[in-house]
């Protein structure tokens, strides 16, 4: 990460329309064009194949594992395994954990349904107890919710699941304390970062989760259907999900493929999807990484915040419900809809403006990057403003 100063509005570097005021990163980030360039690129190489060589479905891969580790702090980018969603990177975990019927797993309510099924899955076979924190039901709740999060966390506890944020409204999650308080009791700790890596600072090292995944479409800003996954140490001799043929040691030699081998790769690359070296969304997802890189997630975070400042006033003055700044996301947050104001309403003012955000439940979720203006969220505080007159 090289960025050493606040940043200024990037538009130029997306292909956004002027009147377009997309302020929904948090459900699908627009292309970069250098981003947009490399999966072109990837494209022409396909259409014309003799130029991929054996070495080309390894290296690209390799970058990309480097940038992830270097984005969150790993140790070593043999820890990262290039995955197609983050439900595959849950499943690997479940499938590797010794969970039984006098345990329980902790995870929060309404999480992300890619981090619920494999554990309601596993739950259902073993008999374990799945243990949904709620929150209260204030406007204003982070700091509750984390409270009744570290007190769910008990000695049957065998997994903690959650993102460092809520994605309908981006609730800040206390995952410091959370991750002492699971090492405490021994539980592992999974962690969907969909919604927070590439938009604030993630350290692997010093969190010591067992497992941070993160799809690339979101604030990676990368194409769909790759991401990225850091194992921890817990899941050294784990077993992947699927045997695939690259995983193995040795398999850069091709003529060698035949003489099978049971040693995997080091690290987490035996947990790679199969025909991991996508030749368009890998050098795609490598560019996106370098370009994350270079304006560092912890001034990315600040951009969102500083743009983001007027919209969380006005919102608070207009009556809407918005978290208290302590437990709200920088880069992502709810605005809660008052009862006597016409949802339906809202989000007809939202498409006649050209405003594109989120409904989740009776809240808007707000999420802008780089590519956004004053003139967008001003936008915003326009159709707000309206609704309540």
């Amino acid at each position: 990460m090289t960025q050493g100063a606040p940043l200024d509005c990037r538009r130029e570097q997306f292909d956004l329309p002027p009147d377009l005021h997309y302020l929904n990163c948090a459900y699908m980030s627009p292309l970069p064009r250098a981003v947009m360039d490399a999966g072109v690129e990837g494209i022409r190489r396909k259409a014309d194949p003799s130029g991929i060589g054996p070495t080309d479905f390894f290296e690209g891969s390799d970058r990309i594992r480097a940038r992830f580790a270097a984005l969150v702090n790993a140790p070593r980018a043999e820890s990262v395994a290039l995955v197609p969603a983050a439900s595959y990177a849950v499943a690997t975990a479940v499938a590797n954990l010794d969970i039984r019927a006098e345990h329980n797993v902790v995870l929060t309510m309404e999480q992300f349904p890619g981090n619920v099924y494999s554990w309601r899955d596993v739950a259902r076979r073993s008999g374990a107890e799945l243990r949904t924190v709620e929150p209260s039901r204030r406007a204003e709740r982070g700091g509750d919710w984390n409270r009744r999060l570290l007190e769910a966390i008990d000695a049957r506890t065998a997994v903690v699941t959650l993102g460092p944020v809520h994605w309908t409204d981006g609730t800040r999650f206390d995952l410091g304390a959370i991750a002492g308080r699971a090492r405490e009791v021994g539980a592992a700790l999974i962690v969907d970062g969909t919604q927070s890596v590439g938009a604030q600072p993630i350290d692997v090292t010093a969190l010591a989760p067992d497992m941070l995944v993160a799809a690339a479409y979101k604030w990676l800003l990368g194409p769909y259907s790759i991401g990225c996954a850091y194992f921890g140490p817990r899941f050294a001799d784990a077993r992947p999900l699927e045997e695939t043929w690259i995983a193995r040691l040795g398999s850069e030699n091709f003529s060698g493929l035949v003489d099978y081998v049971d040693e995997y790769q080091p690290g987490a690359i035996r947990f790679d999807v199969g025909e991991r070296s996508n030749f368009i969304l890998g050098p795609m997802l490598e560019r996106s990484l370098e370009l994350v890189l270079e304006l560092d997630p912890r001034w990315i975070g600040r951009y969102i915040r500083d743009i983001s400042a007027p919209l969380v006033a006005a919102a608070r003055e207009l009556g809407f419900g918005v978290e208290e700044d302590d437990w709200r996301a920088d880069h992502m947050f709810g605005i809660r809809v008052p009862e006597h104001v016409d949802l339906e309403r809202v989000q007809r003012l939202c498409g006649e403006r050209r405003v594109f955000v989120s409904q989740r439940g009776n809240a808007l979720r707000i999420s802008p990057h780089v590519y956004n203006t004053a003139e967008d969220v001003g936008a915003l505080i326009g159709v707000l403003t309206e609704s309540v007159a």
